[in-house]
């Protein structure tokens, strides 16, 4: 199964592609897609959607998944992330992929089991899982590979579960 991971920016949208067979995991392609931030919203907006329509035309995926924004103390960000949350999804469907969402718990969770762990905690477990020699860069292409990588656990740790609900 091919993933691709999306951590949604308005600026930087980072994304991240792994193949996934069984538990085994390995990594496509990742990287970012860049836009002014002297661009108006709609227009970055407007971007961001086709260039991720290229990336999802360029590597085809089976599933989307998508980081949900994080509401902290600033809740401007979170809805400009909402935007290009909203932007991933949208593309995801044009292309008819089925998207799914995550939390940044429950990335942090499949990725390295432990629910609060740090950034550069989470991006190491990532340069692990997929055996790189280098924390991919940009951050927001480590960050995006993480949330591929936690759809492929869900779907492999929901897969364990059916099989052993069906003995």
């Amino acid at each position: 199964m091919k993933i691709l991971g999306i951590d949604p920016g308005t600026i930087v949208m980072g994304y991240g592609v792994v193949e996934s067979d069984n538990d085994e995991l390995s990594p496509v392609d990742f990287g970012a897609i860049k836009v002014s931030d002297k661009t108006q919203m709609g227009e970055r907006l407007n971007r961001l959607y086709h260039e991720l329509l290229k990336v999802i035309q360029r590597h085809k995926p089976d599933a989307v998944a998508v980081e949900q924004p994080f509401v902290a103390k600033n809740v401007r960000t979170a809805l400009a992330i909402g935007r290009a949350q909203a932007i991933a999804i949208l593309a995801a469907a044009e292309k008819g992929v089925p998207s799914f969402e995550y939390t940044p718990a429950q990335v942090k969770q499949r990725v390295s089991n432990y629910g609060a762990s740090s950034k550069e905690q989470i991006q190491e477990m990532v340069r692990l899982q997929l055996g790189l020699a280098e924390i991919p860069q940009p951050n927001d292409a480590a960050d995006a590979l993480a949330v591929a990588i936690c759809h492929a656990q869900e779907i492999h740790q929901n897969e364990l579960l059916t099989k052993q609900g069906g003995r």
